[in-house]
């Protein structure tokens, strides 16, 4: 059975839930840039953040909820993709591949 989760941490799944949602509303061409966008935007902050620093956290959370708002916008049909986002994802499907014989 896992821990309880702190009230951060549920707002930020609720946000990182809200944020897929949002790619669904997008057209179908373009969800894989905004699904990228959004995996690698959560996982590179996570990984640069300490866990006890609060304050950073609530202000990644309020920046997160902003630009979520702004592409939930109907008029918001695309995003940019940098060469950096594609690389990580491809390093992380190779180590996918190598620790688990397959791509998940």
């Amino acid at each position: 059975m896992s821990a309880a989760k702190s009230g951060l941490q549920t707002e930020i799944l609720h946000l990182y839930r809200r944020a897929l949602r949002m790619v669904k509303t997008k057209p179908e061409s373009v969800r894989p840039k905004f699904r990228l966008y959004v995996r690698y935007t959560f996982h590179t902050n996570a990984s640069k953040v300490n866990p006890r620093n609060v304050s950073y956290i609530e202000h990644l959370l309020r920046q997160g909820k902003k630009q979520i708002e702004q592409y939930e916008d109907p008029a918001v049909k695309d995003c940019f993709v940098s060469h950096e986002m594609v690389t990580w994802s491809m390093e992380r499907e190779i180590l996918k591949k190598c620790w688990f014989g397959k791509v998940w």
